[in-house]
């Protein structure tokens, strides 16, 4: 079992009061809360290391390179990702899927399909928008059930030979529901990526 009261305590900013009551903070999708390790870590590299990381050769550039790099051979082991150089960082999700979409174009053309859910929060709708707008592909809907799941059934039906991105949520940010990836990614064509957040 989680022991909430010491995951809380670990973020600061949960001491305030809002209103005369606890602060409880709900808009993660738009911007997380802190941990105080993630704000000693942060006021220790502007404290000891400030510098531009690849573009130094002085001490302070080479620390600084040394400390990220070591956090892209954390990530890619707490991940179980093959290469480090697979570790990409951004600056948030919506800049991760704005990277994708606006590099896809190398892989879907015109006649192409993307196939996006009706759930989606409109930073993996947009890109993916303007994505097919520009090089002439269709963007298709997976529409949702009454019950807040994926019309699976038809889903399976958009796919086709045309399919060349298919991207969905791993879990609703709007109705908290776990989309079944596994299953989204399986029926895929052999030639469409899959792209889940």
């Amino acid at each position: 079992m989680l022991d909430i009261q010491k995951i809380r305590a670990d973020f600061p900013i949960l001491n305030r009061e809002v209103n005369g009551r606890p602060l409880v903070y709900f808009d993660n999708a738009a911007t997380s809360q802190k941990p105080q390790q993630v704000i000693d870590k942060i006021v220790e590299y502007y404290t000891l290391y400030n510098a531009n990381i690849h573009r130094g050769v002085h001490a302070l550039s080479q620390e600084a390179t040394d400390l990220f790099e070591a956090s892209r051979e954390k990530v890619r082991a707490f991940f179980n990702i093959p290469q480090t150089k697979q570790v990409i960082f951004t600056s948030g999700n919506t800049h991760s899927i704005n990277a994708v979409a606006s590099g896809a174009h190398v892989f879907v053309q015109k006649g192409d399909e993307v196939i996006v859910s009706a759930v989606e929060h409109h930073s993996n709708i947009v890109p993916w928008q303007m994505l097919c707008e520009r090089v002439g592909a269709t963007l298709k809907v997976i529409p949702v059930l009454d019950n807040g799941e994926l019309d699976m059934k038809t889903y399976v039906g958009l796919l086709n030979d045309k399919t060349a991105f298919v991207v969905v949520n791993h879990v609703s940010n709007a109705l908290g529901v776990t989309n079944p990836v596994e299953e989204i990614i399986k029926g895929a064509p052999c030639l469409c990526a899959p792209f889940i957040i």
